[in-house]
C-alpha cells in the first residue's frame, strides 16, 4: 500500500506546490500592477505640479509687466505736470527769436564793406559775360593749326585682330572729370 500511497502523495504535493506557486505569481502580478498604478499617479502628480509652476511663473511675469507699465505711466504723468504747453510754446518762441537774431548777425558780418561795397553786382555780371563772349569769338576765329593725319595704307591680307577700344562707363568718365578738376 505504501507504494500506491506514495505516488499519490507525490502528485498531491506537486500539485499543491504548483498551486502555491501560481497563487504567489498572481499575487506578485497584482502587486506589480499596484506599483505601476502608483508610479503612474506619481507621474501625474509631477505633471500637475510642473503645470502649476509654469502657471505661477506666467502670472509673476504678467504682474511684473503690469507693475512696470504702471510705473512708466506715473513717470509720464509726472513729466507732463512738470512741462506744460505754454512753457513749450514760450521756449520755442525764444529759440526762433535767437535763430533770427543769429541770421541778422551773420548777414551783417557777410555784407561787403569799403571798396567792395561800391561794386554793382549786375554791372560785374555783364562785364563777365562780355569777356566770355570775346574769348569765344577769338577761339572761333583762330585757324586750326594741325591738319588731320593722312590715312595709312595697309597691305592686303590677314591682319592681326586688335582688341576693341575700351569704352568708358559713366562712372569712369565721371572719375576722369573729377581727376581733371583736382589737377587744376
Amino acid at each position: 500500500m505504501s507504494r500506491i500511497f506514495f505516488p499519490f502523495c507525490c502528485n498531491f504535493y506537486d500539485e499543491l506546490s504548483t498551486i502555491t506557486l501560481l497563487t504567489a505569481a498572481i499575487q506578485c502580478l497584482k502587486r506589480k500592477r499596484l506599483y505601476e498604478q502608483q508610479v503612474e499617479q506619481l507621474g501625474n502628480f509631477q505633471l500637475r505640479i510642473h503645470d502649476q509652476m509654469i502657471m505661477l511663473e506666467g502670472a509673476k511675469a504678467t504682474t511684473e509687466t503690469v507693475d512696470a507699465l504702471r510705473t512708466g505711466a506715473s513717470a509720464m504723468k509726472a513729466m507732463q505736470k512738470a512741462t506744460n504747453i505754454d512753457d513749450v510754446d514760450k521756449t520755442m518762441d525764444e529759440i526762433n527769436e535767437q535763430t533770427e537774431n543769429m541770421k541778422q548777425i551773420q548777414e551783417a558780418l557777410s555784407a561787403p564793406i569799403g571798396a567792395a561795397a561800391d561794386f554793382d553786382e549786375d554791372e560785374l555780371e555783364a562785364e563777365l559775360e562780355e569777356l566770355e563772349g570775346a574769348e569765344l569769338e577769338e577761339q572761333l576765329l583762330q585757324p586750326a593749326t594741325t591738319a588731320p593725319a593722312a590715312p595709312v595704307q595697309v597691305p592686303a591680307g590677314k591682319q592681326p585682330v586688335r582688341p576693341a577700344a575700351h569704352k568708358n562707363t559713366d562712372e569712369e568718365d565721371e572719375l576722369a572729370a573729377l581727376q581733371a578738376e583736382m589737377a587744376l
